[in-house]
């Protein structure tokens, strides 16, 4: 944050928070800054993702205010490279170091590679001292040492990047189970509606919803009667 926005920089993102909004006034008061010293600061670190904010207008004013928060994750990625690319450069130096010749002032103090000391004659343009060959045996030592010290802060980074992206995964997982549930009730909703149409249109056209049976009407058989037989009379 310093190297974005200077020292107070670095204060300004100690008083926020990673998962709710600060009143940008809050800030200005703990720091002593004026409302538009503390904007133009917070602008600088949004300018790289590392922060976020929202505005709200006050109605009576008609001014905004301006509520800001800190993106954990973009500010742990920014480390990150940041250190990777200081760690490139001191193994640029090492191998450098290395392979390359180098040469000192004794009496200044001044170094210079190979390429400088030929320019130079091997002669010091300050004092006019012979150049002497640098063992190069400690820088690299230091050099390893820091390098090892970078190498350790990037495991630990890279540890809390995993943390973030699982707490971002599970919050998305969460907001996908509720989009479908809230879409679920929404096609719920819809099929009630629709079916309440259709009983309104059924309704309209002298249907109805449920359709009675229809009675199968048996015809009766006609049965013959059988006649009666008369006797016939004697005469």
């Amino acid at each position: 944050m310093i190297l974005i926005a200077g020292k107070q920089a670095e204060e300004i993102v100690n008083l926020l928070d990673g998962k709710k909004y600060t009143n940008e006034f809050i800030i200005a008061k703990k720091l002593n800054l004026t409302i538009n010293q503390t904007r133009n600061i917070l602008y600088k670190i949004s300018d790289n993702g590392l922060v976020s904010f929202t505005r709200k207008k006050d109605k009576r004013k008609g001014w905004y205010t301006y509520f800001w928060k800190i993106e954990i994750m973009k500010c742990l990625e920014f480390l990150k490279a940041d250190l990777s690319k200081k760690v490139d450069q001191i193994q640029h130096q090492i191998k450098s170091r290395e392979t390359k010749e180098f040469y000192v002032c004794d009496r200044c103090h001044i170094e210079f590679n190979e390429e400088n000391a030929l320019i130079h004659n091997f002669t010091c343009p300050e004092c006019g001292n012979i150049l002497s060959r640098k063992d190069n045996t400690s820088v690299i030592k230091e050099y390893n040492r820091e390098l090892d010290k970078l190498r350790k802060e990037l495991v630990l980074i890279e540890d809390e990047l995993n943390k973030e992206r699982e707490k971002v995964g599970k919050t998305k997982a969460r907001e996908t189970k509720k989009e479908e549930k809230l879409k679920k009730a929404e096609r719920e909703k819809a099929k009630i509606a629709r079916a309440k149409e259709k009983k309104k249109e059924e309704k309209k056209a002298g249907k109805t919803s449920a359709p009675k049976k229809k009675i199968k009407k048996v015809a009766k058989k006609k049965t013959k009667t059988p006649k009666k037989k008369t006797a016939k009379k004697k005469k």
